[in-house]
């Protein structure tokens, strides 16, 4: 069913580009206009100003699993619709949100508007949606990508677009849809392109199928897991050739020698089946990079990398009893916990904590279990301990901040991202 549905929304995307290019009529288009985003947001259909605040939620989200106790889906109801209502109240005047006051920014604006829209409450015609999809569309570039030009980070935004219009359910936005999932297949480092310093890449070299921050620069499992999770969410099936081009670079920051043919570039590594960061080039050969450093044994694996790797081998329908997918769920349950970010240095263990919240969710929903049995065979219920661990750290007035990490090095110090990534995690919980 899952990969049924998934044709499903391809073939509506390629339904509505084909009706784009002929000329047919299409339904009312709230999302006009293209190659804004600027400045303060601003969608194309000319939207008036938003006043604030918006309705908040009132009915509580109901999970489509059995997996959560009556006590936890309260904690959770509560959590979410309290969360929802503080991010509606942040709002800028346009509808959207950013990380400076009055500047909507269109990451932050594409997952607010996801996160609403996971809600019973609210639909694309509800006016607090309704605006930040406005302010969302006025970043839409001529090329079909969702980014604020003077800044960049491309994949990174049109990624958490693609995923924000999927959940939007709505025919006025498959072309924008169609025409972002056709920029990130042009992201994707493949055969017959050129690095930045001129070397030509073919099908054996370590960048290939790799996604970066900028064109063809050196590409990293971040960006990868984000544009993997993008095309999933769209519909784009896991055996998709540029699917299987990033799942060959997934393999190659994968800390595990076995069966890699030589194609993994953890030098040094642990060989522990958790991933790291990203390959770079330099002196002319290719190595291995971790955010979370080196030991005397190698460069360390660690949790929110590991956690994209492993969706991202699900994404691409890698087997459940693969020797990769294996080895990873066995870094999982080796390295089990919520309190930090799993085997990062602990000077550095809160540094991208609800980024990691995020992928931890992400992962173990696609993986498909409810009870996680640990090293030591403690089992866990994952739904439940995240649930706890997030409205434990919620604060008084309703939101997320990352107060642990005073590097800020991931910008979790801002609450909005940090309270965009707790909701995120919570809904995913309520999947089965």
């Amino acid at each position: 069913m899952r990969r049924q549905s998934r044709r499903l929304i391809v073939t509506a995307l390629l339904a509505a580009a084909v009706m784009a290019g002929c000329g047919e009529p299409q339904p009312a288009t709230r999302p006009a206009g293209t190659g804004g985003g600027g400045g303060s947001g601003g969608g194309g259909a000319g939207r008036a100003p938003t006043t604030r605040p918006a309705d908040p939620p009132t009915t509580p989200p109901e999970p489509r699993t059995d997996a959560i106790d009556a006590e936890h889906l309260k904690k959770l109801q509560t959590a979410v619709n309290g969360g929802l209502t503080w991010l509606l109240n942040q709002r800028n005047d346009d509808g959207g949100w950013g990380f400076v006051p009055a500047k909507s920014h269109p990451a932050l604006t594409a997952m607010a508007a996801r996160a609403l829209l996971r809600h019973p409450d609210y639909t694309t015609d509800s006016p607090a949606v309704a605006a930040a999809l406005d302010v969302l569309m006025g970043f839409r570039q001529d090329d079909g990508g969702f980014y604020d030009p003077k800044e960049g980070n491309a994949n990174y935004v049109t990624c958490v677009a693609v995923m924000a219009l999927a959940a939007a359910k709505d025919p006025r936005y498959n072309d924008a849809l169609a025409g972002a999932v056709r920029f990130l297949r042009g992201e994707q480092i493949v055969p017959g392109s050129k690095s930045p310093d001129g070397r030509a890449i073919d099908k054996d070299d370590p960048f290939a199928g790799g996604v970066s921050y900028g064109k063809h620069g050196r590409p990293d499992l971040s960006n990868l897991g984000f544009w993997m999770e993008a095309m999933h969410t769209a519909g784009v099936e896991g055996d998709d050739e540029a699917m299987q081009r990033a799942l060959a670079f997934v393999k190659r920051v994968q800390n595990r020698q076995e069966g890699t043919e030589g194609q993994s570039f953890v030098v040094r590594g642990t060989n522990d089946g958790g991933f790291i960061y990203a390959i770079r080039h330099e002196g002319g050969k290719f190595v291995g990079e971790s955010k979370a450093g080196e030991t005397r044994r190698g460069l360390r694996s660690y949790g929110s990398m590991t956690y994209t790797g492993f969706k991202s081998m699900l994404y691409a329908d890698v087997a459940k009893d693969d020797p990769r997918v294996r080895a990873a769920y066995e870094w999982i349950r080796k390295h089990w916990r919520l309190d930090s970010n799993p085997n990062m240095p602990q000077a550095r263990s809160a540094q991208g904590l609800y980024y990691y919240y995020h992928v931890f969710a992400k992962a173990l929903q696609a993986w498909g279990q409810d009870v996680i049995a640990d090293a030591r065979g403690v089992e866990h219920n994952w739904r439940h301990e995240l649930i706890d661990v997030l409205t434990a750290r919620r604060k008084p007035r309703g939101f997320w901040v990352n107060d642990e990490d005073p590097t800020e090095r991931w910008r979790e110090g801002n609450p909005v991202l940090a309270t965009c990534y707790a909701l995120l995690a919570l809904q995913e919980a309520l999947e089965k």
